[in-house]
């Protein structure tokens, strides 16, 4: 089933109990999904847009070069990609335990409207949770970023491929990311099946 909004600010009209907050982004029927933190750590404030701003500015390009931006920049023009984070509020410091937790409906209901088939952690916070709550290889894997970045990893419906979070970069993070997007891409990382063969009917039933 798809979406038929074609609003990339916000599509589903979030709208947590704080004064300001950094919404989702991007396309409602996104094949890719990358997560963030939350605005004080990711970006976004001004402009309201998931990671613009410095980590945009690293992450974007990197992202327009592995195929998942049409165009890079603030406000950039998305190719199958929605961005968003756990805590969308922004915080005064560092969000609580407790604040995480009240944000996570606002997250877990965008992560499951958009539904995309491979989800793209930014950072060890965000990796951790996508892990834990979306896979089933969370229990077995270290959270090293350095190690992770860029690497698909396969858990319990989801493809998930980590990265580091952008301010911490060297040299050589940006081309390695961009090799993992594009080899990921260059798979059936979808892995649907047509179970329509076995309804009535010629339509396509497909399931992951």
């Amino acid at each position: 089933m798809r979406n038929v909004t074609d609003r990339t600010r916000n599509p589903f009209d979030m709208r947590p109990s704080c004064d300001r907050y950094v919404p989702g982004y991007g396309d409602a029927n996104a094949d890719f999904h990358v997560i963030g933190d939350h605005p004080g750590v990711h970006g976004g404030v001004e402009t309201g847009i998931p990671f613009s701003g410095e980590a945009g500015d690293r992450l974007f390009p990197a992202l327009e070069d592995g195929e998942l931006l049409a165009e890079a920049g603030d406000e950039p023009t998305v190719n199958r990609t929605f961005f968003s984070y756990l805590h969308m509020c922004v915080p005064d410091g560092t969000p609580s335990a407790a604040d995480y937790t009240d944000m996570e409906r606002f997250f877990d209901a965008e992560l499951r409207a958009i539904a995309a088939h491979v989800l793209l952690p930014v950072g060890a916070v965000a990796t951790k949770h996508v892990l834990n709550n979306y896979t089933s290889v969370g229990w077995k894997t270290d959270v090293d970023m350095e190690v992770l970045h860029g690497k698909e990893l396969r858990g319990s419906g989801f493809l998930v491929l980590p990265i580091k979070d952008p301010d911490e970069w060297d040299d050589g993070d940006h081309d390695e990311l961009v090799a993992g997007l594009l080899e990921l891409q260059s798979t059936d990382f979808r892995r649907e099946s047509d179970l329509g063969r076995f309804m009535p009917g010629a339509d396509p039933y497909l399931v992951r």
